[in-house]
């Protein structure tokens, strides 16, 4: 039944977003491994769309938040308004108060903006005037972001990064997907009439599921062998952070209910190594966490050199 909804799930996706499925299975693993993702790529590549799509999916709440540079903390998290008639302050909820919530162009924000969404992504919770309000279940956090060296946008601090599981990128589409994309146009005639596949609930099974996939210890310490061998890498200033060593491992057993399994192999660890690891660590020369690429091609270094339990 598990399996079945995260078909019907991808599918669903698949229908409206004509891009790489690689995207789609990523953006399901990391949502079934209870993280965050960040979509970075040119405008116009359908960041947005598949964002949205996922949300469509789901029967659950969804909040969407256009980061501006005038946005301010308040609109994200909500406000204390004062009723006359009760003569007490009543907390109005923001629109981070749903189960999916796309932060559409989060770096377009102003970095005390950015930070405001540190605690719902950390805790699942957020503190209003000292009081503090718990988010729903599921709760994920789909942020997509242009290029840093964009115009207007400001680079992530690296905290923030650090928060989300996974960082994604969507790249140009074939010819025959763009061909689709042109005959169809998905994103203004069937996403708007896209019906939900899969309630709050089954996801939350379905995260209970991740939890409880078996991982044997000799994968474990393949795990810490590759965060070791970044943390001694000359080309990197900044290795991988025991938080990161946690997210490889989450998102290995997510990865391993993705193709029907209960236990993970060393696949599922080296497949997500850059999708979850580029993002945490920084290339020396780099500032703000940058240099993707380089960051990538170090990690890929690393995975030949470190034994894997195969």
């Amino acid at each position: 039944m598990h399996q079945e909804g995260v078909q019907s799930l991808r599918a669903n996706i698949c229908s409206v977003f004509l891009g790489h499925a690689e995207a789609v299975d990523r953006l399901i693993a990391c949502l079934l491994a209870r993280g965050h993702c960040l979509i970075e790529d040119v405008p116009g590549v359908g960041k947005t769309v598949l964002a949205s799509a996922l949300a469509r999916s789901i029967d659950c709440a969804f909040g969407r938040i256009s980061l501006t540079p005038d946005l301010l903390p308040a609109d994200i998290l909500g406000v204390s308004v004062y009723r006359r008639e009760v003569e007490r302050f009543e907390f109005k909820r923001g629109p981070i108060f749903a189960s999916i919530v796309l932060a559409d162009e989060i770096n377009r924000a102003t970095p005390r903006t950015q930070t405001a969404m540190l605690e719902a992504m950390s805790e699942g919770a957020v503190t209003v005037d000292g009081i503090t309000h718990a988010l729903p279940a599921p709760f994920m956090i789909v942020a997509t972001q242009n290029p840093t060296d964009f115009q207007g946008t400001y680079a992530l601090p690296e905290n923030q990064l650090d928060r989300f599981l996974v960082r994604i990128s969507l790249g140009y589409p074939s010819a025959a997907d763009e061909s689709r994309v042109l005959q169809l146009r998905p994103a203004s005639k069937a996403l708007g009439t896209l019906k939900p596949v899969i309630t709050a609930q089954t996801v939350v099974e379905l995260q209970q599921k991740v939890d409880e996939v078996r991982t044997d210890k000799a994968l474990l310490d393949y795990i810490i062998a590759i965060a070791t061998a970044t943390r001694r890498h000359e080309g990197l200033q900044l290795g991988l952070s025991p938080r990161g060593s946690l997210a490889l491992a989450q998102a290995a057993r997510a990865w391993a209910v993705m193709r029907g399994r209960d236990y993970i192999i060393p696949e599922d660890i080296t497949e997500n190594v850059a999708s979850v690891c580029a993002h945490r660590v920084i290339p020396r020369g780099s500032l703000g966490g940058g240099g993707p690429d380089q960051a990538s091609r170090i990690l890929s270094e690393v995975l030949t050199k470190v034994p894997s339990p195969a």
